[in-house]
């Protein structure tokens, strides 16, 4: 491996053909994920499970955490789960490639229900702090030591301030899980890149779901301590075009390698690999090999508590 290929990604819905969210997802072809992930310089991640009926979480969280019990492999490189809604805004554009059939309203006991399912492997959990009442959510995941991550949401700057108050501590893919169209100046990118100070903040570095020119000034106004680089990848990531499933959903992935929803409408995750993230931010922004250790492996891991290694 090169002086930076040992990444850690915290959010990653699949891999080689693999969907982490298929209901019927078998040890093998985890294992065979996870041997693919490590061949593509990976050394751990958060597997993702997305928006769905809270039974169908339930059943994914706990297969997942059951096939991991029983594969060293998949217990090395999958170090816990990332649970990204259902409790997130539902409205177009910010509810993204998320059913939003089964988005709801952010409840303590549909998360506790998600939280027993994934046997205490949750580490991150993204969430609409304004679909939150009262933040009942964001104060009961604080207190289990769960990272509270917004995204897919529309807080004003007040509701973003008083999450970050009770434990809301990461941004989920800035400047994604949002409409094309914003207000120019107050909206959901400029709140959170005026809190970044406060917030640990993801983005996909494959240069279409984040121009390279935004992302540029988006490092120019992030803490290099807080910029965490996520692949959002899903089962197309390293394979060829073709069409591939997240959660039963058809996506449709071309020569550009960008995975969209089958009507062009929104992306669907990435099928860009780390590696390549690594390699488009050297080329394209200068990063050094120092930062890209940074932004891909030492500060996931410190978001989650781990030591790098």
């Amino acid at each position: 491996m090169t002086e930076c290929d040992d990444y850690f990604d915290l959010q990653i819905n699949g891999y080689a053909g693999v969907d982490f969210n298929d209901g019927e997802l078998i040890g093998e072809s985890l294992h065979r994920a996870c041997v693919q992930l490590r061949n593509d310089g990976v050394g751990g991640i958060l597997a993702t499970v997305i928006t769905d009926t809270v039974d169908r979480m339930v059943a994914r969280l706990a297969n997942l955490a059951t096939i991991r019990e029983h594969d060293p492999l998949v217990r090395q490189v999958v170090a816990g789960v990332h649970i990204e809604g259902p409790f997130i805004n539902p409205e177009p554009g910010y509810v993204g490639a998320h059913p939003v059939t089964a988005v709801t309203a952010a409840d303590p006991e549909l998360m506790k229900r998600l939280l027993d399912a994934a046997g205490g492997l949750t580490r991150i959990v993204t969430l609409a702090p304004e679909k939150d009442e009262g933040l009942r959510v964001t104060r009961m995941l604080e207190r289990l030591g769960v990272v509270v991550a917004a995204g897919h949401c529309n807080p004003t700057i007040d509701q973003l301030r008083a999450a970050i108050d009770v434990g809301l501590s990461m941004f989920t893919h800035l400047g994604n899980g949002c409409p094309m169209r914003l207000h120019r100046h107050d909206n959901i990118v400029q709140r959170a890149l005026g809190l970044a100070d406060r917030l640990h903040i993801s983005f996909i570095a494959d240069g279409t779901h984040v121009p390279f020119v935004a992302l540029r000034n988006y490092l120019r106004l992030i803490p290099p301590e807080h910029v965490v680089v996520v692949s959002d990848a899903i089962s197309a990531a390293g394979r060829k075009p073709g069409t591939y499933t997240v959660g039963g959903q058809a996506v449709e992935v071309g020569n550009d390698q960008v995975p969209r929803a089958a009507d062009d409408s929104h992306f669907v995750g990435s099928a860009c690999i780390m590696r390549q993230m690594a390699d488009n931010l050297r080329r394209e922004l200068g990063a050094s090999n120092e930062q890209i250790r940074q932004w891909l492996s030492e500060n996931p891991r410190r978001v989650i508590g781990q030591n790098d290694s």
